[in-house]
């Protein structure tokens, strides 16, 4: 093993923040420099952010990133070997690549440009970059290295291995992975079959902090020869991750792995925070029912924010009940925040009376009762025009999948922090919540109570869908795995419900391409990850 002291810089770049990103790159390569790295590495992308998506179809673009990536050359610390993440063009080609920078003392000694082109999932890498094809082995202190980026070393047959034999005795590894549940394991688990088929150490860097729908959660990891990991960064925090290479060196940091509901939980912090700071505001809105999903999105909000920075706005209804009313003004003094009361009852027998002649000689139903959300809907939007506030939406994946949300009523707003949390799920994430605070911040008769939406007498959401447990199950299968009709009844399920909830599913893309974003936490994600056909008259079942 090489005689090295590694630096993993985990850093929370903005898209298209090239002087920010540009300031923070220095930053943290002064701080290896003065601990005495002979190398540091940066995130995939790290000068333009990731992903930056369709700017970097903006020539403009591609050469202010260039410009930035000298300004990093010139004023880099000496005697220390930067990786930095970049777009990188050649002079007289319209092709640009994905690639990696080494800089060190006031030049750029190589240049690799990613050879895997991801195109799955939320990757759409071939729409922009050309692959690269070089292997450059580097001389830094006493070790020789070779640097990949992100998808490369995912393949035991990427670039790794003949930049081993060409004679690299570790390879660091650069990367934009975005997180999901379970992701650290799964790439853990990658990264020590990958060295132990090449026989030398593997420096993993990845990106933290949120983007759009995108969360990215850090986890840096350095895996010795063995397949051990021998440092490994904090989750969803900003770090420096120090690591010495070779024989008797001192153990470095090593963070223990988070719960599921404890990851996804600061993956909603994260991705909220971030996206309400990076689009620019500083204070949202969360309409407040009682209920567990607007309480944990309320809770979310002022761990991510602040209490002083959220306000929660009360909307009884004729049919609110006075349980509901009440949690909402226990849960926001619990979490110090504001409460606005605004009963929608003026405006709702206002709207009922004026659409009597047209409702005339039908009954009432659905569209009686959406009447209530979308007036809420409007409550908030007026708020957040007035005061410059971000709604924050408060369905989750559950209620988007089925369809069981209204659209201009409790999908209006600026982000949907739980879109693509369960309802089974919310539960959980409710109790860790309580757990860490050693107290009922979420009050106990929010997460016992029967869910409802409250929009007519006595209603429950059993009414409309199956117990979440088994639905969620279901929606699992269908929308996470792309199992069959065939398969998840061979799961356990009647076939007459799993028809129902595949026909809500698929008949709901519509309402969900008017959603805002919100945070991915699951492997298969509505929008990016999942993409269908409104006008599609195809039915698997």
């Amino acid at each position: 093993m090489p005689d090295l002291r590694i630096g993993l810089a985990q850093i929370n770049v903005a898209v298209g923040d090239l002087d920010g990103n540009v300031a923070k790159i220095l930053e943290y390569a002064g701080r290896a420099r003065e601990q005495g790295c002979d190398i540091v590495a940066f995130p995939e992308l790290a000068v333009t952010g990731y992903p930056p998506e369709d700017l970097l179809l903006r020539r403009r673009f591609v050469l202010d990133n260039l410009a930035a990536l000298e300004r990093i050359v010139e004023r880099a610390p000496k005697e220390i070997a930067l990786v930095v993440g970049f777009v990188d063009a050649r002079e007289g080609e319209s092709a640009i690549y994905n690639a990696a920078a080494v800089i060190r003392d006031g030049r750029t000694v190589e240049v690799y440009r990613k050879h895997l082109l991801p195109n799955y999932g939320v990757f759409d890498e071939d729409r922009y970059f050309q692959p690269g094809t070089e292997t450059p082995v580097l001389q830094v202190a006493a070790g020789r290295f070779g640097v990949t980026v992100c998808e490369d070393i995912w393949f035991e047959d990427g670039p790794q291995r003949p930049l081993v034999q060409a004679g690299a005795e570790v390879i660091v590894n650069i990367n934009g992975s975005p997180y999901y549940a379970g992701r650290g394991r799964e790439r853990e688990e990658m990264l020590a079959a990958r060295a132990k088929d090449i026989g030398a150490p593997v420096c993993y860097v990845n990106l933290v902090g949120g983007q759009d729908e995108l969360v990215f959660d850090g986890g840096s990891v350095v895996v010795n020869e063995r397949g051990d990991v021998i440092a490994r960064a904090a989750v969803f925090e900003e770090e420096l991750l120090v690591c010495d290479l070779g024989e008797a060196k001192p153990a470095a940091r090593i963070v223990a792995p988070l719960t599921e509901e404890a990851e996804v939980y600061a993956a909603l912090v994260t991705g909220t925070r971030d996206y309400v700071a990076k689009v620019g505001f500083e204070n949202v809105y969360v309409g407040l029912s009682g209920g567990v999903d607007s309480s944990l999105v309320a809770t979310l909000a002022a761990d991510a924010l602040g209490p002083g920075h959220v306000v929660a706005v009360a909307m009884p209804s004729r049919y609110s009940s006075e349980g509901s009313i009440a949690d909402a003004r226990e849960l926001a003094e619990h979490l110090g925040i504001e409460l606005m009361v605004v009963p929608i009852e003026p405006a709702h027998s206002a709207f009922a009376d004026m659409l009597t002649p047209a409702f005339a000689g039908t009954e009432p139903g659905l569209a009686e009762e959406n009447l209530q959300a979308r007036i809420r809907g409007n409550v908030l939007m007026a708020l957040s025009n007035k005061f410059g506030r971000l709604v924050l939406t408060t369905g989750n994946k559950s209620e988007y999948a089925t369809g069981y949300c209204t659209l201009y009523g409790d999908m209006a707003g600026g982000f949907a922090v739980i879109k693509d949390v369960p309802k089974t799920l919310v539960y959980r994430l409710a109790e860790e919540r309580n757990r860490v605070a050693g107290t009922d911040l979420i009050p106990r008769s929010v997460i016992e109570k029967p869910p409802s939406a409250e929009l007519r007498p006595d209603q429950l959401d059993t009414d409309s869908l199956p117990p979440y447990d088994v639905l969620d199950a279901i929606l699992e299968a269908y929308v996470e795995q792309e199992r069959s009709l065939e398969e998840i009844v061979a799961l356990g399920h009647e076939d007459a419900l799993v028809r129902r909830v595949m026909a809500l599913v698929d008949g709901s893309e519509y309402k969900r391409r008017q959603a805002p974003p919100g945070v991915k936490i699951t492997p298969r994600a509505f929008g990016r990850d999942r993409r269908l056909p409104i006008a599609n008259r195809y039915r698997g079942f």
